[in-house]
């Protein structure tokens, strides 16, 4: 069963395009090195490829890690990423937006944090 994360999740995505041929332990070393963050601490973590048309959002579930993917069959997804590496933190609603497609968030400023 698909759970969704509780109210309050953080939301972090990685600031740079990623080779999304990475599984488990290439995004939780991303994690880890490029976030800084612990992946074991139930945040949403979002990964984009450099092509924008596939994204991955990996989270611990208490039990286990879960990676979930998608791929666009038309369009791209929005610039996530920053040209000064710094790290980006969204919302769990501009992450389903995000997920979407939706261009309106390429257009809508996302909170940004170094923390």
């Amino acid at each position: 069963m698909i759970t969704l994360p509780k109210p309050g999740v953080r939301v972090f995505a990685y600031p740079a395009p990623v080779d999304l041929r990475k599984g488990f332990d290439g995004l939780y070393g991303l994690v880890e090195q490029g976030l800084k963050q612990d992946p074991l601490a139930g945040d949403l973590f979002l990964f984009v490829g450099a092509s924008r048309t596939r994204c991955k959002v990996l989270m611990w579930d208490g039990t286990g890690l879960c990676l979930f993917q998608k791929r666009l069959e038309h369009g791209t997804f929005a610039k996530i990423w920053r040209d000064d590496g710094q790290v980006v933190r969204i919302t769990q609603r501009e992450l389903a937006v995000f997920i979407e497609g939706s261009t309106f968030f390429a257009r809508r400023a996302t909170t940004i944090s170094t923390k």
